[in-house]
């Protein structure tokens, strides 16, 4: 009778247990701001793909659909903004890119280095005023006098976007 008693207790105990395995957790990843890429409002393009954006701050392409030229502004050396673009976009740190504009200017290959400018703010005044420039801020520097472009689909903030300004560490 007690092994009859203790084998139904078992059974009942067991069918309380859920019939799933819990899943491993995905880990979390560091938390990271976005970076918005930003054209002029005028500019007729929404939406550009991670390679078509990377020949752009490459220089490789110089022209928008509409014929107009592409004129790139950026932070200054050592903002996590830029840093971020070199990073993510270029796949190159700030020697390469000194050495590819260089390069580029000598044999004629790129026209004209990109605008280098202090703060976001002077980024989006650039912007606003200059029909063919693109740039970066983070999401929370852009305002409605620039248009922020879907990279590959995606817009800042989505899970699938490409483009992350990790956090710094506290020193």
């Amino acid at each position: 009778m007690i092994c009859r008693t203790a084998t139904v207790l078992l059974i009942l105990a067991a069918s309380a247990l859920p019939l799933w395995a819990p899943q491993a957790r995905e880990a979390p990843r560091p938390k990271q701001e976005s970076l918005a890429i930003v054209v002029n409002q005028s500019n007729p393009i929404n939406d550009l793909a991670f390679s078509e954006l990377r020949a752009v701050f490459l220089g490789e392409r110089r022209h928008w659909p509409n014929g107009r030229r592409i004129t790139l502004v950026m932070m200054e050396p050592g903002q996590p903004e830029r840093d971020a673009m070199l990073r993510e976009v270029c796949k190159m740190g700030e020697p390469d890119l000194r050495r590819r504009l260089l390069q580029g200017l000598l044999t004629g290959e790129i026209l004209v280095s990109p605008k280098t400018l202090a703060t976001p703010v002077g980024v989006r005044k650039f912007v606003f005023n200059v029909p063919g420039a693109i740039g970066y801020l983070r999401p929370a520097d852009v305002d409605g006098s620039v248009k922020v472009l879907r990279i590959d689909g995606h817009l800042p903030g989505d899970a699938e976007y490409q483009l992350w300004i990790p956090e710094r560490a506290a020193p």
